[in-house]
């Protein structure tokens, strides 16, 4: 790409968007465009050229959407509040007249539902913050939702986790453009790593699971969050349940969608996580957590958040200002 035209990159922003979704990457490709990438790059309207961030910020689009050229890149960014997302209705009519068969197309965190929206993204995978990306595989199924991703490429669609993963995304899409030495000249400027250690699961507590309304699942499951370091058989569960072994991991899959056996190492992680955040050693934590041995819940810790417990302690307990 380099020589040629300006590459022209669209962000789109809509009141109440993620100040953050929109000036990462903006910042990534200003930092490229001024060692020679060649990137202009415009804010575009949603519906009016005056916007007002979530933060409170206000932005002064260049152009509104209706006045906008198309784009050779079009950005679409996110809020953490869904209901500020531009209209389902009219998204793909509106957005529609900037799109060229060649038009790439980049959604932040949850700009991905923005994208999912015009139905472009079917059959394709994708990510968005870990929060929403339930639902963003209940309300399209059709889509390879893939939560723990930092960000996904799939043809000219690339979507990304929350918030500062999209100035990840816009590394990525510089050296897709210029070549890793020139992202990495980037990465360098802005302070932040090239390729981010780990997935998003890192940065997400446990999901919450749905609660349950059966008294006797309710009695279970308070003991074992009370005290998640005690052995629990499902006979004993099943006992403090007053039903059969059969019939609790039934309730368990009809209240929860998961087992006996994996509520508790869920339990588990979340109190092991909680003890390495308040400054417990990994043995410590194994131990009060009811995992027994570091390597059982190292095991179990690489499995739900990507990265050991002691990298996850050193990243999670402290900005290191004393």
């Amino acid at each position: 790409m380099a020589g040629a035209r300006p590459h022209r990159i669209g962000v789109v922003v809509f009141d109440g968007v993620q100040l953050l979704d929109v000036s990462g990457p903006v910042d990534v490709f200003d930092a490229a465009a001024r060692r020679g990438a060649g990137y202009t790059v415009e804010l575009i309207g949603w519906r009016s050229a005056q916007v007002r961030t979530s933060s409170g910020v206000r932005l002064a689009a260049d152009r509104t959407l209706d006045e906008a050229d198309a784009p050779d890149t079009l950005v679409l960014t996110g809020a953490d509040d869904l209901s500020a997302l531009p209209d389902a209705a009219d998204v793909r009519a509106r957005l529609g007249r900037l799109v060229r068969p060649d038009t790439r197309l980049a959604a932040v965190c949850t700009g991905a539902f923005v994208l999912a929206r015009t139905g472009w993204l079917a059959g394709h995978p994708a990510t968005t913050h870990w929060r929403h990306a339930a639902r963003l595989r209940a309300e399209f199924p059709e889509i390879d939702v893939r939560p723990d991703a930092i960000y996904v490429h799939s043809g000219r669609f690339s979507t990304s986790a929350g918030v500062t993963a999209g100035i990840d995304l816009a590394l990525a899409l510089v050296e897709a453009d210029h070549g890793a030495g020139l992202a990495r000249e980037v990465a360098r400027e802005l302070v932040v790593f090239m390729q981010r250690p780990g997935g998003q699961s890192q940065f997400s507590v446990r999901q919450d699971l749905p609660p349950s309304g059966d008294q006797r699942l309710r009695r279970v499951v308070d003991r074992v969050t009370a005290d998640p370091a005690r052995p629990y058989p499902v006979e004993a569960m099943a006992r403090d349940a007053t039903v059969t072994p059969r019939h609790l991991r039934r309730l368990f899959q009809q209240e929860l969608g998961i087992t006996p056996g994996r509520y508790l190492e869920l339990a588990r992680i979340e109190a092991a996580r909680a003890f390495l955040e308040q400054g417990g050693t990994v043995t410590e934590a194994a131990r009060r957590s009811g995992f027994g041995s570091d390597e059982t819940l190292r095991r179990a810790f690489v499995a739900a958040y990507g990265v050991p417990p002691s990298v996850y302690q050193r990243r999670f307990r402290t900005t290191g200002v004393r």
